[in-house]
C-alpha cells in the first residue's frame, strides 16, 4: 500500500466510527447550508443519498478523490453515493458527457480515476470529441461504440438532469457534497478534505436518525 493511501486510511480510521454517533463539531450556516425546501433525490426511502458534484478538470476534485474513494469504501449499506458532473461551460460539459458515456458503456468504474490522471498527471485535457474518443480507445472502446454512447439520447438526458440538479441544489463550486437533498457543503466550508468526510458522516447520521 502506498504511503499516501496509508496516511488517508489513518485519517479515516476514527471517522469511520462516527456513523450513528452524532456530534456538534459542525454548525449549520457555517460548515454547511440547509436547503429549503428539501429537494427530492433519486434514492429509495430507506437510503440516505450522498451526491458529489465534481469536474474532471478541477484540481480540488482531483485532490479530494482519494478521500472520497476511501469514504465510499467504508460507508454503510444504507448510504447511496452518486457522482454528478457539472456542466457549467462547453469544456466541462464535454467531460461530463464523457463521464456518462463511460457509464453507459459499463466502463465508469474502470475509467473514473483515469479521467483525473489523464488531465492532471498526463496533462491531456480532452478538449475535443476526437481526443475523448482516443482516450476511450485505451479501454477497448471502438470509435463506433464511443460515438454511439457519446451522442446517445440517454447521455444527453443525463446531462440535462445534471444541469437541473446543479441549479436545484445551488451548487456554486466543486467539489460540493449534497446529503439527502437537504444539506450542501464543500471542503472550504468544512475546513478541509478530511473534515468534509467527517461532516458527511455526521449529516448522514442525522438523516438516518430522522432528526
Amino acid at each position: 500500500m502506498k504511503l499516501k493511501q496509508l496516511l488517508i486510511l489513518a485519517v479515516f480510521a476514527p471517522v469511520a466510527l462516527a456513523f450513528g454517533q452524532g456530534s456538534t463539531n459542525f454548525q449549520s450556516g457555517v460548515h454547511y447550508q440547509v436547503l429549503s425546501p428539501t429537494q427530492p433525490t433519486s434514492s429509495g426511502p430507506d437510503q440516505v443519498e450522498v451526491a458529489e458534484f465534481f469536474m474532471y478538470s478541477c484540481p480540488a476534485c482531483y485532490n479530494f478523490e482519494p478521500f472520497v474513494e476511501q469514504w465510499d469504501s467504508m460507508k454503510p449499506d444504507y448510504v447511496n453515493f452518486i457522482r454528478i458532473p457539472t456542466v457549467w461551460d462547453p469544456g466541462v460539459r464535454l467531460h461530463a458527457q464523457g463521464f456518462y458515456a463511460a457509464e453507459a458503456l459499463g466502463k465508469i468504474d474502470e475509467m473514473h480515476a483515469r479521467f483525473f490522471e489523464e488531465m492532471h498527471v498526463n496533462r491531456n485535457f480532452l478538449q475535443s470529441e476526437a481526443a475523448m474518443a482516443a482516450f476511450f480507445g485505451q479501454f477497448d472502446v471502438s470509435d463506433e461504440e464511443f460515438a454511439s454512447a457519446f451522442g446517445s439520447f440517454a447521455v444527453h438526458t443525463k446531462l440535462q438532469r445534471a444541469d437541473e440538479l446543479t441549479r436545484r441544489y445551488r451548487v456554486s463550486s466543486t467539489p460540493s457534497i449534497v446529503v439527502n437533498g437537504k444539506y450542501v457543503t464543500n471542503a472550504s466550508m468544512a475546513g478541509g478534505y478530511a473534515q468534509l468526510t467527517e461532516l458527511i458522516n455526521e449529516l448522514v447520521a442525522t438523516e438516518r436518525a430522522g432528526e
